[in-house]
């Protein structure tokens, strides 16, 4: 035990890879000890506990969210030392411009990120989601007969990350003739990048995503929509005004659309990918889900507590304050786990354990919580939904490539190496496919 323990203090969990693969026993680790507690590397305050992560979220007087990406690893502009007895919101805002992604929805805190992800609801109305849904079943079988006949798949590249894209594309009314070029564009940007997206921990650099190209194009669809309105989303979109009833400027509307689209396929290719590992590790799971469909949104919810695809986010404290009766001096990096906090005893029995029909796994914080709760959650759980549904549809057995991964028990996995994102760098599947299942 004390040798385990050395070694979770000897480890960096920001800065090196040692936590990559297995993040949950050093979580575990942490909040045997507290639910709120500094890591001694970057004093950093980790907050593992469900309540407590509940109750940073959820209070964005006394937490800011202005660097929630990227904590202080992309460099922190704010003059923080010497304020840890002070209100410090003053300064936040007038360094604010200077920090990392402070065009970012995720990094906004109100009112203007009120009014910004207001522009964002405006567009994705029930009404939307549901006709998109509708594309989201035709899209899957096209997909799916891209590879069905192969018998294998790197599932990956041949379906989840271009699914994820033309989803959202046609969720914001992408034009169909542009669509293939987003399609090769943000997965190229992805390859590129090697999947670490933000809060890369190789060579100790955090990775910056670039959205200039979606900026750019989603401001020419606005500009060009304003002129000459079309019966059409992005019409709906240029449309969109402020709560207060100002019109935003192309580019304001251009990043809440840029933001959805970068972050709802990231993290729905990570969910994706970790819903079909379970089916394909766990055949008696997969037999329960085929014979009775109705099992598989509660499947996706404890797929997302279990191995959500967001590890936790940042929040900066900005005056004197406590969490779970610890001390939290003004200026202090929190780092809300996500991914701890699914997995919090109190909240969840047994929770290393995946229940296919556990009761309150929707009570999850994979997608976060409060005023910056993910909008594109209802998306990814759709798409989960959908593609679960086509490819049992499709096959008649869905297995894990021994050949790419190894044998059961000796698995061969591969992560994303950052403090950010949860999620595998490639799976391939085998199976068995079936006549007439898009029929």
């Amino acid at each position: 035990m004390n040798d385990k323990h050395h070694e979770f203090e000897k480890y960096d969990f920001f800065r090196s890879d040692r936590f990559v693969n297995d993040p949950y026993s050093y979580f575990d680790y942490l909040r045997e000890q507290s639910p709120v507690v500094r890591e001694p590397h970057q004093g950093i305050v980790m907050v593992t506990g469900y309540d407590e992560a509940l109750e940073v979220y959820n209070d964005p007087d006394r937490f800011s969210s202005c660097m929630s990406t990227t904590g202080p690893f992309a460099g922190c502009p704010i003059p923080l030392a010497g304020h840890e007895n002070e209100d410090i919101s003053g300064l936040i805002e007038a360094y604010r411009d200077k920090t990392p992604f402070s065009d970012q929805l995720p990094t906004l805190d109100p009112p203007k990120h009120t009014a910004h992800r207001g522009l964002l609801m405006a567009v994705i109305t029930p009404k939307r989601l549901k006709e998109n849904e509708d594309f989201m079943w035709k899209l899957a079988d096209q997909q799916i007969d891209s590879f069905i006949s192969r018998g294998e798949c790197e599932f990956m590249d041949d379906y989840a990350q271009p699914f994820a894209v033309l989803v959202v594309s046609d969720l914001l009314g992408v034009p169909p003739e542009d669509r293939v070029q987003f399609r090769k564009k943000l997965i190229r940007q992805e390859q590129e990048r090697g999947g670490a997206g933000v809060g890369g921990v190789k060579e100790g650099k955090v990775e910056h995503s670039p959205l200039a190209w979606l900026y750019d194009t989603f401001s020419m669809y606005i500009e060009d929509r304003r002129r000459n309105p079309k019966a059409d989303i992005l019409t709906k979109l240029a449309a969109a005004t402020f709560p207060d009833g100002l019109t935003p400027e192309p580019l304001d509307v251009a990043r809440v659309a840029a933001n959805l689209f970068a972050a709802g396929q990231e993290t729905t290719v990570r969910l994706l990918s970790y819903a079909f590992q379970v089916v394909g590790e766990r055949p008696d799971l997969q037999q329960r889900l085929r014979k009775d469909r109705s099992l598989i949104p509660n499947f996706v919810e404890e797929c997302l507590r279990i191995e959500g695809p967001v590890k936790g986010d940042f929040r900066l404290a900005k005056r004197p304050t406590k969490v779970g009766g610890v001390d939290i001096p003004a200026g202090t990096f929190l780092y809300i786990a996500n991914s701890a906090a699914n997995r919090d005893s109190r909240k969840f029995e047994n929770p290393g354990e995946f229940q296919i029909d556990r009761a309150n796994a929707r009570l999850h914080v994979a997608f976060g919580r409060g005023r910056h709760a993910c909008p594109g959650a209802p998306l990814a759980r759709a798409e989960t939904v959908v593609s679960l549904n086509r490819m049992f549809d499709r096959t008649s057995d869905i297995r894990i490539s021994e050949k790419v991964h190894g044998p059961p028990g000796a698995r061969r996995y591969s992560y994303l190496p950052t403090f950010i994102l949860r999620g595998l760098t490639h799976i391939n599947l085998e199976f068995d496919p079936v006549r007439g299942g898009s029929e």
